[in-house]
């Protein structure tokens, strides 16, 4: 049987300036997500959608958490394969359209990873672990979008 995993967060609206949302403009999209032992992200909808641009909105958040489950598994491949990875930086991009009914839907997301590892012999190794941590990236299997990357590999002078 399969192992299942439960993730539990609390997700409270903290945007209510008195008068709920009696209009569109009258109430911020602030809010606070949280876990039990762990920090609060304060959060809001995109600058776009009328949120605060000092706080995470959903698609970055959701931009993040495939890199971070990219990240994760490439650095477990390279542990596997006895590549030594001292240094690794992402920044990536993804790409959402509007729909003329208002909703949308995200279009892709590029992962630009910069790799910097020890020997020069594993450089070419780095590439076939992207792709097959790509394959294994929980939450790149659980998207309807394209999630790929351009990485960058650089060996410690």
């Amino acid at each position: 049987m399969a192992k299942e995993h439960t993730y539990n967060v609390v997700i409270q609206w903290t945007g209510n300036t008195g008068n709920g949302t009696s209009d569109y403009r009258a109430y911020e999209r602030s809010h606070v997500i949280s876990a039990a032992g762990k920090p609060d992200i304060d959060a809001s909808s995109d600058v776009a959608f009328r949120g605060q641009a000092n706080r995470y909105n959903p698609e970055e958040l959701l931009v993040a958490s495939l890199s971070s489950c990219h990240m994760l598994w490439f650095l477990h491949l390279c542990a596997d394969n006895g590549i030594v990875v001292v240094d690794y930086v992402d920044h990536p991009t993804g790409t959402m359209i509007e729909s003329k009914s208002g909703g949308g839907k995200f279009k892709k997301v590029v992962l630009h990873p910069t790799v910097t590892i020890e020997q020069q012999k594993d450089l070419a190794k780095l590439c076939e672990l992207h792709i097959e941590a790509n394959k294994h990236c929980f939450i790149a299997n659980s998207v309807n979008f394209p999630v790929t990357h351009q990485a960058v590999g650089i060996v410690v002078e």
